[in-house]
């Protein structure tokens, strides 16, 4: 088909509530809105002058006004606001996110729930990245960097619980850095400095290198939560769907619920939900059952 006989592109066009005007997501928390459930709000937003309507906040929009979930790879905000919460459930599509967990963060979730079960303490945890393609570009931006450093930092804070635990983890330096350096490419690189202490007070250090690849890595994952959102929809599951947690940095939640950042633990919770909707026995690993 030449480009002369291509049909014209597929024109949306947006119903707004009677007797407002765009830029109506400014007033999110106005009591001039308070009468308006959150999810009509970005109906009103004009995305074209409205700084708080985010390009891809227009993509997820469109996919959940569509019926398609929306599972968000990238730490930014597009579905985790009350607006396209509410849309989400409104609309009974599953959204999941944020930021994919592939390189350090997953080593963190990893070594921090070890270091957590045999009560070893944490002094400090020092992380540097290097990134060399278009990911590394954009995070070696301050602005940029702002979102990731947030869900990278919450992690050990999640895990390790330092107001249960104050002598071990009440004080501990966690430094994260992301370095732009081009000829990495695709590959990427994690240092890892992790000075701990043992029982009476002795200090030991483990170091991490993980020179791996950002695409090999995270494509799984994309794929898992392809089939796995689809099942949720066909399921007639809507709204956050937390027992996706596994996937990313910072899990979204319903408001008030405690993320859990342990991969061992999130990996349990995908496990028994798939179980459940199948209508098995879940998973305990209680093992008393073993010597009836």
């Amino acid at each position: 088909m030449s480009s002369s006989d291509a049909p014209p592109p597929r024109e949306f066009e947006i119903e707004l509530p009677g007797g407002f005007s765009p830029g109506a997501l400014e007033g999110l928390g106005d009591s001039a809105f308070d009468d308006i459930p959150a999810s009509e709000l970005i109906d009103v937003g004009d995305p074209d002058s409205d700084p708080a309507i985010a390009p891809s906040m227009i993509y997820a929009y469109a996919a959940l006004r569509s019926g398609v979930p929306f599972a968000n790879g990238a730490p930014n905000l597009t579905v985790d606001t009350p607006a396209i919460v509410e849309l989400a459930e409104r609309e009974k599509v599953p959204i999941c996110g944020k930021d994919f967990k592939t390189g350090q963060t997953l080593m963190k979730t990893i070594v921090a729930p070890g270091l957590k079960s045999r009560m070893l303490g944490l002094d400090g945890w020092y992380s540097t990245n290097i990134l060399g393609n278009r990911d590394g570009e954009v995070l070696d931006d301050p602005e940029s960097f702002k979102t990731k450093e947030e869900s990278k930092l919450s992690v050990l804070e999640h895990i390790l619980q330092p107001e249960v635990h104050p002598d071990l983890y009440g004080n501990f330096s966690h430094v994260v850095r992301i370095n732009y350096y081009p000829p990495r490419g695709d590959n990427k690189e994690g240092w890892d400095n992790i000075d701990i202490f043992g029982w009476l007070g002795y200090k030991m250090q483990i170091k991490i290198d993980f020179l791996c690849r950002d695409s090999i890595l995270a494509a799984p994952l994309a794929l898992d939560l392809a089939i796995f959102m689809d099942l949720a929809k066909r399921a007639g599951m809507k709204g956050v769907q937390e027992w996706l947690s596994f996937y990313f940095k910072a899990p979204q939640t319903a408001p008030a619920l405690y993320p859990e950042h342990d991969i061992f633990i999130q990996l349990m919770k995908l496990k028994n939900t798939l179980r459940h909707m199948r209508g098995e026995e879940l998973i305990t690993h209680l093992g008393l059952e073993y010597y009836d």
